[in-house]
């Protein structure tokens, strides 16, 4: 599957004609930008989330457009510190119309998913985020196989359909 870079992941994002759809599966996660974020959070100091605003600005021109901008998150409850963190800076993405859903973990135990957290654009392409332990991001592949943009678009379509929307969602 050929690789690619964080710059050509956002373009090809930014670039969606008519939809966008994440999937994501883990507990924890830890990206270079967010860590000190994080950190911040956890010393109860203030964020006032200006690092959102590029991804912000992209949900608003896919919404301007007529594009969907969704995301699910499966979260093993209670939520982990990392979970409990993202509830709090999502209202941002959310007021800037990327529909986000919580799926408790216990609800997807009979749905196939695929092995990796994964955008799909468009329905046409499939982008694989491959993480180490940590959670930091090690890779993007990307994928036009008709077999892995089915298992991505049922699995993301299966756990959506299960999902509580972000303003009604109250973590455990």
């Amino acid at each position: 599957m050929p690789e690619l870079t964080y710059e050509e992941f956002q373009g090809i994002i930014a670039s969606a004609k008519r939809s966008v759809a994440h999937l994501e599966t883990r507990d924890s996660y830890g990206t270079s930008t967010e860590i000190p974020h994080i950190a911040r959070w956890e010393a109860g100091e203030p964020d006032d989330l200006e690092w959102l605003q590029e991804w912000c600005a992209t949900v608003r021109e896919h919404v301007r457009n007529g594009h969907s901008v969704r995301r699910a998150k499966i979260v093993s409850e209670p939520l982990s510190q990392y979970q409990r963190w993202v509830y709090g800076v999502f209202g941002p993405m959310v007021e800037a119309g990327e529909d986000v859903r919580w799926v408790p973990r216990r609800l997807v135990s009979s749905i196939a998913l695929p092995g990796n957290d994964c955008y799909v654009v468009d329905d046409e392409l499939v982008i694989f985020l491959h993480y180490a332990g940590s959670g930091l991001n090690t890779s993007l592949e990307t994928s036009t196989k008709q077999d892995d943009l089915d298992l991505c678009r049922a699995a993301f379509d299966e756990v959506w359909a299960l999902g509580i929307p972000h303003r009604e969602y109250k973590p455990e």
